[in-house]
């Protein structure tokens, strides 16, 4: 569902500040919100602040959000803690492969390129799709 960010209502967490927005507004701003904010049926926040924030601080009016049917103090910061436990970055080995696999698909080799090159030639060529 898509919210208005002023009808999104900010109780008590536990996250006070949320720390260097920049990396993730331009990763937003590239991207755009790939997980929506979580909000109860109150539309009170119970994931997503940096993610809120930020989209604050971008000027967005609106942002996706899911709504979970939960409410009081209890359930509200068990969500809160799981939504902040519950994820695993990437290993220093898995982050390497990623890079070096991002490096490669932007950065074709030689040979790469003159494969494209003969195959986009026959199929042209031939009139093939």
């Amino acid at each position: 569902m898509l919210l208005q960010l002023g009808e999104i209502k900010i109780k008590k967490r536990i996250r006070k500040e949320p720390g260097n927005l920049e990396p993730l507004m331009k990763s937003m701003q590239e991207y755009g919100l790939m997980n929506p904010v979580v909000v109860n049926s109150r539309l009170e926040l119970i994931a997503g602040y940096r993610r809120l924030e930020s989209a604050r601080r971008l000027g967005w009016e609106n942002i996706e959000a899911t709504m979970m049917a939960t409410s009081g103090e209890l359930p509200m910061l068990e969500l809160e803690i799981e939504e902040n436990v519950q994820r695993s970055d990437f290993s220093p080995a898995e982050l390497a492969a990623a890079l070096k696999l991002l490096e490669k698909l932007r950065n074709p080799g030689v040979f790469r390129r003159l494969w494209f090159a003969i195959k986009r030639f026959f199929k042209g060529f031939f009139g093939l799709q």
